[in-house]
């Protein structure tokens, strides 16, 4: 987390083309609400990171951290 941090600090995202440049694996998905949000593998791919990434205001905001067994459930897109 602390190197995604960093990374993420430092980054100047305009669009996910420009997230994949730095996180090839990163997706985007719909929430319950149509909100797009980023999932990011971390931990040594033992964990999702969900985030909502406002790239007009170059803001991320994280909404989970979850195992793969949480994210696959689902229930963090209602």
């Amino acid at each position: 987390m602390r190197l995604w941090y960093g990374t993420t600090r430092r980054a100047i995202w305009r669009s996910l083309q420009d997230v994949r440049r730095t996180y090839p694996h990163a997706d985007a998905v719909r929430d319950a609400s149509g909100d797009v949000l980023t999932v990011f593998n971390v931990g040594g791919n033992k964990y999702r990171l969900v985030v909502r990434i406002r790239y007009e205001y170059g803001l991320v905001n994280v909404r989970e951290i979850l195992t793969h067994g949480e994210y696959d459930r689902g229930a963090w897109k209602e």
